[in-house]
């Protein structure tokens, strides 16, 4: 699509709608051959006929009468443009320690044209000049990109649900406003979550920042489907929707990838992703907002983070199913008076009936003399929590093994079957992934099965259990 208005004597300037990849790694290629034939030209090494390094670089890489952008053929997004102009400038060398997806692609191709002979050097350049290349170009005035631009994807390799988001916003704007809203707001978003190496968190990022603006959770694949209805129905300016994403985002980075500064405050959200309660994202963001306009203060928003994990962890104990807490979690702010926040928020929790209760201390009581809380996924993490509570320095447990006092083999030895009796075998059934029956240590291998009044580490374990 035409970027904008250009006479003659200008170089055209295209925006590139579909192909953005294919031509990366054209360029590339081209690039990485530019580099190869120098080295061979320094040895007096004829290899292509009709054509040099000098000429590749001009037809295909360059514009040689230019300066700035207009030097470049090919320009790509801020994150990938700096990596790619110093390749075509030379100065990327096979030593480099590259952690650039771009230049480590380059340095692939380098590395399989360096094997070569000079023939299949010349290969490599004829096999390009057979590339067939389509060339579709639009008008801004009449075309609407978007719409191709999806008919277009939905052939092929799916794209993310944030790259079409990325798309819907930016590709309708003129060029000035598009660079302007990339530079300040989309391009930091990708930044923080690490371009495109948590792609997959900006994806649920975007579907946990619509479920908290229109209090229904959409499917994963129907995330953009779903920022589009929400953008029309709002009846924002687009520059406010995207600042807005933005700012979310910032809260979003600081408790999904942990990188929030409060530290009290970070422990809180450490031991929710510990749990991975990650359904109570969008009830997260909707608290983190409200921190950060001071609407909550920092020691109701960890109170209410630690609700939130005790929460999810006394339903698991209880045995209530988990599929309604997406929605509970979706509407839950709702129902908040922000007035009186946290007697609020803990008003609404216990308010909450049936399979979405919160279970009482008598009922996890009575869930846990019985429940299973070896064979449980993070089975460490509610050990860590008993291990550190009221503790002013957290104890790192990641080094301790998960020990049964009273062993899990079935061959129980005479002294066991003794103590425990003639139903020693329901005892232990009933009994042995019990909370009062697990312990964590570092002694491991010199417990094993023995009777625990046989070991002096297990008198003193003994003292913990009985407490329990």
């Amino acid at each position: 699509m035409e970027r904008g208005l250009y006479s003659h004597s200008d170089v055209p300037q295209l925006l590139v709608i579909d192909g953005q990849q294919r031509l990366t790694s054209t360029t590339l290629l081209i690039a990485a051959l530019v580099s190869e034939l120098n080295v061979r030209s320094a040895e007096n090494t004829s290899v292509i006929e009709g054509t040099n390094a000098k000429k590749l670089a001009t037809y295909y890489l360059c514009n040689d009468a230019e300066e700035g952008d207009l030097y470049y053929k090919l320009l790509l997004t801020k994150a990938d443009d700096k990596e790619l102009r110093a390749i075509i400038d030379g100065e990327v060398t096979h030593d480099d320690d590259a952690t650039s997806r771009v230049i480590q692609n380059y340095q692939f191709f380098k590395e399989k044209l360096a094997r070569l002979s000079n023939g299949q050097v010349s290969e490599i350049y004829l096999g390009l000049q057979k590339l067939l290349i389509v060339d579709i170009a639009l008008d801004r005035e009449r075309d609407n990109p978007q719409l191709i631009f999806e008919s277009l994807n939905s052939t092929g390799l799916d794209l993310s649900q944030a790259d079409l988001i990325r798309n819907f916003v930016l590709m309708g704007l003129e060029p000035k406003q598009q660079n302007a809203l990339y530079e300040r707001y989309w391009f930091p978003m990708e930044s923080d979550f690490g371009n495109g190496e948590y792609s997959w968190l900006f994806n649920q990022f975007m579907r946990d920042y619509l479920t908290l603006k229109t209090n229904k959770p959409p499917r994963i694949n129907d995330v953009y489907e779903a920022f589009k209805k929400y953008v029309s129905s709002s009846q924002l300016d687009i520059e406010d929707v995207v600042a807005d994403v933005r700012k979310h985002a910032q809260f979003y980075i600081a408790f999904s990838l942990e990188q929030e500064k409060e530290q009290k405050l970070l422990e809180a959200f450490q031991d929710l992703n510990a749990y991975k309660v990650d359904v109570s994202y969008p009830l997260i963001l909707e608290l983190y907002h409200d921190y950060d306009s001071q609407i909550l203060t920092l020691d109701e928003f960890i109170e209410c983070v630690r609700l939130i994990e005790s929460y999810v962890f006394r339903r698991y104990v209880c045995d209530i199913p988990t599929n309604s807490l997406n929605k509970t979690f979706a509407s839950f702010a709702r129902s908040i008076r922000k007035s009186s926040y946290l007697e609020s928020f803990k008003a609404e929790l216990i308010s909450l009936t049936s399979y979405r209760r919160f279970p009482s201390d008598s009922e996890l009581n009575r869930c846990l003399q019985h429940k299973d809380m070896y064979n449980v996924r993070s089975r460490a993490y509610w050990l860590r929590r008993l291990e550190n509570h009221d503790k002013k320095e957290r104890i790192s447990v990641e080094n301790y093994t998960i020990e049964h006092v009273l062993p899990q083999n079935k061959n129980l030895s005479s002294q066991w079957q003794q103590a425990l009796g003639d139903d020693w075998q329901s005892i232990q059934e009933e009994y042995v992934h019990t909370i009062g029956n697990l312990t964590l240590t570092g002694y491991n291998s010199e417990l094993s099965d023995r009777f625990f009044t046989e070991s002096e580490i297990w008198k003193a374990v003994s003292l913990v259990v009985h407490s329990l």
